[in-house]
Parts: structure tokens; C-alpha cells; sequence
């Protein structure tokens, strides 16, 4: 902007004005070319995020294809590798108490499980081994005492105590998990 003249001051010359005019120019000039650089800016990462957002969907498009075409996604390949190996029915008396003493019936503990390995070829590894397995499951289930069976926390204990101790018996085979089929305390 101008500055207005002061009174009682000669006016200045129209030369002088006009550079300080020209100024506001390039200044008001200068203000366009940088909201034109910033729009530049935003419409190229809009473009390359639309972009990246399209290339991924279609990846991900192409993956269900080929998921859908074999009929299975990858958990269901995990899931049908697993192979399982049924026990016989192992009945225990359980220990922590001498009925001779207190009177009381003796506690057994009745189980059916099934054990799971990652892959079927570990079954002709694992089913040599199920004496020594039982042999395992009977050693620590005499020890144990009704009260330590009782409840979700109790079977849950035993559930990981057994893998365990499977796991050391028939290395390096490893079983995976155990599931109990039938469990019956009396």
C-alpha cells in the first residue's frame, strides 16, 4: 500500500510511487505461486495414496482368488496338517490321601485323551511311544489330590503339566497339545 502524504508535503512523484506498486505485485504474485505449489503438493500425494490404496486392494483382491480357487484359507491349511493320536483310557488312583487312616473311599480319576501333532508324519514317531507316555501319566496323576483337579484352573494345570512332561519324554518328537476327550473324577 501507499503511504498517504503528509500534509504540507510535496506529493511525490508518480515515478516513485510505482515501484513501491510493483512491489505489492510481485508480493500478491508470490502468494499465488505458493498456494499453487501447495496444491500441486496435495494432488500428488492424493494421487499416490489413491494409488497405494488401489495396488493393495487389488493385491488383496488377487490373494481371496487364489484362496477361493483352492478352497481353504491358510489357517485352514494349518489346521488340516494337525493329526491326532488317541490313548487308551487311563484310570488312576488318585494320591494325598491314605484311606486306611481317615475311612474315607479311595478317588480315581477316569481320562480319555487325544493327542495333537503339527504334522501326520510325527503319528508313526509318536504311537511307539505311547507306553512310555502312559508310563509319564501315571507317575504324576498318583501324586495328584482331588482338590487339585478342581475347577477350570485345576484341569487347566494339568492339561500344561502333562504336555510337558510328554514333551520331555518322546524328544525330539514334540506334541503339540492334549485334549481331553473324557475326565471323570469319583
Amino acid at each position: 500500500m501507499a503511504k498517504k502524504p503528509k500534509k504540507g508535503a510535496a506529493e511525490e512523484p508518480a515515478a516513485a510511487q510505482a515501484p513501491a506498486e510493483a512491489s505489492e505485485i510481485a508480493v500478491g504474485g508470490g502468494r499465488k505461486k505458493l498456494i499453487i505449489i501447495v496444491a500441486a503438493a496435495l494432488l500428488l500425494v492424493g494421487a499416490g495414496g489413491g494409488g497405494g490404496f488401489w495396488w493393495w486392494k487389488k493385491k488383496q483382491a488377487a490373494a481371496q482368488a487364489e484362496a477361493g480357487e483352492h478352497g481353504e484359507t491358510q489357517a485352514a491349511a494349518v489346521v488340516k496338517k494337525a493329526a491326532f493320536v488317541d490313548m487308551k483310557e487311563l484310570i488312576v488312583n488318585l494320591g494325598g490321601q491314605n484311606t486306611q487312616q481317615t475311612g474315607e473311599r479311595p478317588r480315581f480319576l477316569k481320562m480319555k485323551i487325544a493327542l495333537e501333532v503339527s504334522d501326520p508324519k510325527l503319528v508313526t514317531e509318536v504311537t511307539p511311544l505311547l507306553p512310555r507316555i502312559e508310563d509319564t501319566f501315571q507317575v504324576y496323576t498318583r501324586e495328584l489330590r482331588p482338590s487339585d483337579l478342581e475347577g477350570s484352573a485345576g484341569v487347566y494345570r494339568l492339561k500344561e503339566e502333562l504336555l510337558r512332561r510328554i514333551n520331555i519324554a518322546i524328544y525330539p518328537s514334540k506334541v503339540e497339545a492334549i485334549l481331553f476327550k473324557e475326565m471323570l473324577i469319583q
